[in-house]
């Protein structure tokens, strides 16, 4: 029942936003709660019973993109997540897969695209049609710099959207003494010491890459400096806790955070670095 509860509110989240229904773009994002909610209250298996039924009805009602777009954001992602944190008992593996993740898909689109010029012509005609839509001019520069950015703005909102539906599942669940596991540390999150060296791997790529060919190696590397940027908010957390006013304090921080994403994302990315280094060494299990 759980399974099927889940898939059912996944498909209508989702179905709302491609038949572009008001407010489908907030349900959208919300599609991965009840997949959420099935896992972490009924085990495993009913987040990957939910996730097939839900892609089978996705694929009788919306046809083959709006599956496709499902499996590679939600279907995909949300059982993989969960199954890495009730194998490593703690948020930190998880963490790392939401930057593994979009780059794999990234990097898959590229090779699937090889023979039509690669990633980027495809992003220019989605970046254009979205202009357009906009009453926007295609102004060659400003495409030019929405198309190296953009597959790496996608993998950033889809992490956000999958951890945010992840705690606030964990929390509805809890708050209904539903959930029968620990609740995550969130706060203490630390991502696994292998992790460290992608960014400088994928950092060494952009470097190399030609300046008109880029827009897969740089959206690969912001797209691993994720995760650093989600234990970055974690750190926040970590110290306010406790505080008077803190509440009122973490609203004022994601306020500006929403309206200057460009200056505070890096520094969260170095605060999430800075604690990444300074602590001792994770366990093996995370």
């Amino acid at each position: 029942m759980a399974a099927a509860a889940a898939a059912l509110a996944a498909t209508v989240c989702a179905m709302w936003a491609f038949r572009g229904l008001p407010g489908g773009t907030v349900l959208f994002w919300l599609t991965s709660f009840p997949l959420f909610a099935a896992g972490l209250g009924f085990g495993l298996g009913s987040v990957v019973m939910g996730t097939v039924l839900a892609a089978v009805l996705l694929a009788l009602v919306g046809g083959s993109v709006p599956l496709l777009v499902f499996l590679l954001l939600f279907g995909l992602p949300v059982p993989l997540l969960l199954a890495a944190a009730l194998r490593s008992g703690g948020p930190g593996l998880p963490l790392a897969l939401l930057g593994l993740w979009p780059v794999s898909v990234l990097l898959g689109a590229a090779l699937f695209l090889a023979d039509d010029g690669g990633v980027e012509p495809a992003m220019r005609r989605a970046v254009e049609i979205a202009l357009a839509r906009l009453g926007l001019p295609a102004q060659e520069m400003l495409v030019a710099e929405l198309v190296r950015v953009k597959a790496a703005a996608i993998g950033f909102w889809a992490g956000i959207a999958l951890l945010a539906n992840a705690a606030g599942a964990e929390r509805f669940l809890a708050r209904r003494g539903l959930l029968p596991i620990p609740r995550m540390p969130w706060s203490a999150v630390r991502l696994p010491g292998w992790y460290l060296p992608l960014p400088a791997i994928a950092a060494g790529f952009f470097l190399a890459a030609p300046e008109d060919g880029d827009a897969v190696a740089l959206s690969a590397l912001l797209l691993l400096l994720v995760p650093f940027f989600l234990q970055g908010c974690a750190g926040v957390h970590a110290r306010l806790r406790g505080r008077r006013g803190a509440t009122a304090m973490l609203a004022g921080f994601y306020l500006l955070m929403l309206l200057f994403l460009q200056i505070m994302g890096p520094g969260l990315v170095g605060l999430g670095l800075y604690d990444q280094i300074r602590r001792r060494p994770a366990p093996r299990n995370s």
